[in-house]
């Protein structure tokens, strides 16, 4: 199987972290990514901050009910909003919001290739943590991606029992229930 298709079905969110820290070459590689990910108009309306200080850390999961892991690092990814206005985009604009998601994603699967465990947070005190982390006015926390070693034992997956299969959730052309015959 394709290697990148492979990674895509075996990544998984990972809500059990061991304490061991993450080498900094791992968390570096995992940061890097983020910049390969499809950016609106390859305008980079992102900044990212690492959290590697344990202290630091427990103050973020005080104020993100979301975060369910104990992570050895974070990424919050953030917008500046300066420069979504500095390039004109009106604030009702998706961009920025689809792009934190590319980032996220880029960087999930960073983390699981380097053997690493990972999860988004969606769910916290925007204000607390741009207090926290002391950002600027402009720039606000949008997504956080927790990163660690995955724990032995994992929680069990939140599934739903006989799930839609992909073939349901696509209208292909103009409504078709499947593809045109020999189009493909």
């Amino acid at each position: 199987m394709n290697a990148v298709l492979q990674a895509i079905r075996t990544r998984r969110v990972v809500r059990a972290l061991t304490a061991e820290p993450i080498d900094r070459e791992r968390l570096d590689a995992v940061l890097d990514s983020a910049r390969f990910a499809p950016h609106a108009g390859n305008r980079r309306l992102h900044r990212y901050v690492a959290v590697v200080d344990p202290a630091l850390l427990r103050a973020l999961r005080m104020v993100s009910p979301g975060m369910l892991q104990h992570p050895a690092a974070a990424v919050v990814v953030c917008v500046d909003w300066a420069e979504v206005r500095s390039y004109g985009f009106p604030p009702s604009n998706p961009g920025p919001y689809i792009d934190v998601g590319t980032a996220a994603a880029t960087m999930l699967l960073a983390a699981h290739s380097l053997g690493l465990g990972a999860g988004p947070v969606t769910s916290f005190s925007r204000a607390a943590v741009a207090t926290l982390l002391d950002l600027p006015p402009d720039v606000r926390p949008e997504l956080i991606v927790c990163l660690g070693r995955p724990a032995p034992d994992q929680p069990p997956p939140v599934r739903r029992r006989g799930g839609p299969r992909w073939e349901t959730l696509v209208r292909w052309n103009r409504g078709d229930a499947a593809p045109p015959p020999g189009r493909m």
